[in-house]
């Protein structure tokens, strides 16, 4: 039986990896679990259902609040004082990284955002298999990561990069022509730019396949989460930036593809499932049976693969070009986008604005303009140092209209 300490536990992946545990529990026990604080009854309630040995919560404040509701679900389910064990609480900005430190087997970092980056070093470094949904950490810190990491520790769990994970079982790294990542398209699939002028949240959070987060939804709509994704694929697997190709598929059945240098492509084929990708890393590299449901290869489907249209939307190259130019780059890139992709909810910048921002942001930063030196990362405090200034950069631009960035900012990174 794996142990799992799962970060994030109340959002849309970590309530998932809940499903697939409780689904086998001769396979799985969840030790602990984290989360931002503010939705104390879901984490209550998972922590009373699993018996878990401790919980983590980032608010502070809400610790009270989670104690309250714990003695409450416990009455709900018809236990008596004394006949159920509180768990150890975890509280502060901290709280996350002292979990993932957590005794146990497997650590599920399902966290949204850079925010992430601590506790996947804290997992590191304590030796616990990394089970990484929180791409944004890899994308941000990545020689802070991968300098932690032994060869193997990192399991993605990303659709895509379990996906090119299981098909470079077919073959060896010196075989490998390209990686082809898959991506829907999302709501504005077919979209000229002329057409995304007037987007509203509400279209942008209506993904067409996948249910997912505000966040991620969002950066899927601008494509700078297949940006993202791009990154990570060549931070796990070591693939250079021009060997890896992203193509629209609207399916979503094909998750991704490796292609090697004898013309043979390997695909990974499921529906659309988180649990399937999820129920893999925990239990890597064996399977659990029975994840998700399969492909139905007795009924009549069509699957379309795309050329992607870059000048609709430029996430993808900007983010390519992020990665190439490496140092800080990336994390300024998903840090900016955080905070452009906030404006956008609140109101407060166009759909269009997210992208033309970042680039903006970059640009700055590659030229030298700016506090933060675009040189390597050797520290955290580097990370967090470009992250700090991108954030503030975005706030900057996003409060001044006259001073907010149009498409031609893009050209230097075009």
């Amino acid at each position: 039986m794996r142990e799992v300490m799962i970060l994030g536990s109340t959002g849309s992946i970590g309530t998932q990896a809940i499903d697939v545990v409780r689904r086998n529990p001769d396979r799985f026990r969840v030790v602990g679990l984290a989360a931002g604080g503010s939705q104390v009854e879901v984490l209550a309630r998972q922590a009373l259902e699993l018996g878990v040995d401790v919980v983590a919560v980032a608010k502070a404040s809400a610790v009270q609040d989670l104690q309250l509701a714990i003695y409450a679900a416990a009455q709900k389910h018809g236990y008596s004082a004394g006949e159920f064990a509180i768990p150890k609480i975890l509280a502060g900005p901290d709280a996350a990284s002292e979990a993932a430190r957590w005794p146990c087997d497997v650590v599920l970092n399902g966290m949204t955002g850079s925010v992430g980056l601590a506790p996947t070093l804290a997992a590191l470094e304590a030796g616990r298999t990394l089970a990484l949904a929180n791409k944004e950490s890899l994308i941000a810190g990545a020689p802070l990561v991968k300098a932690a990491a032994k060869p193997g520790q990192i399991v993605p769990v990303d659709s895509e990069h379990t996906a090119l994970a299981q098909c470079l079982r077919g073959g060896r790294r010196e075989e490998v022509r390209r990686l082809v990542v898959t991506a829907s398209g999302g709501p504005f699939r077919g979209c000229k730019r002329a057409d995304l002028t007037d987007v509203t949240p509400e279209q942008a959070l209506a993904h067409p396949t996948w249910n997912m987060g505000p966040v991620i939804t969002i950066n899927s709509a601008t494509l700078v989460n297949k940006g993202l994704e791009v990154i990570e694929a060549h931070e796990l697997f070591d693939i250079p930036y021009d060997r890896i190709e992203v193509v629209v598929h609207p399916q979503s059945i094909v998750h991704s593809m490796v292609e090697f240098h004898d013309g043979s492509t390997l695909a990974q084929a499921s529906p659309p499932d988180m649990r399937l990708p999820i129920a893999l890393a925990l239990g890597w590299p064996d399977r659990v049976p029975d994840s998700a449901p399969a492909c139905d290869w007795s009924q009549t489907s069509t699957w379309e693969f795309q050329p992607l249209d870059d000048e609709a939307f430029p996430a993808i190259r900007l983010a390519r070009a992020a990665g190439e130019r490496g140092g800080a780059a990336p994390a300024v890139y998903n840090a900016a986008n955080e905070e452009c992709v906030s404006a956008f909810v609140d109101g407060r910048l166009s759909f269009l604005g997210i992208v033309d921002t970042v680039a903006h942001i970059l640009d700055e930063y590659t030229r030298g303009d700016t506090p933060v030196s675009p040189g390597g990362v050797s520290t955290l405090a580097d990370v967090l140092a470009g992250e700090t200034w991108a954030r503030s950069r975005a706030t900057q631009l996003i409060a001044s209209p006259a001073a907010t960035p149009d498409e031609k900012d893009l050209s230097a990174w075009t």
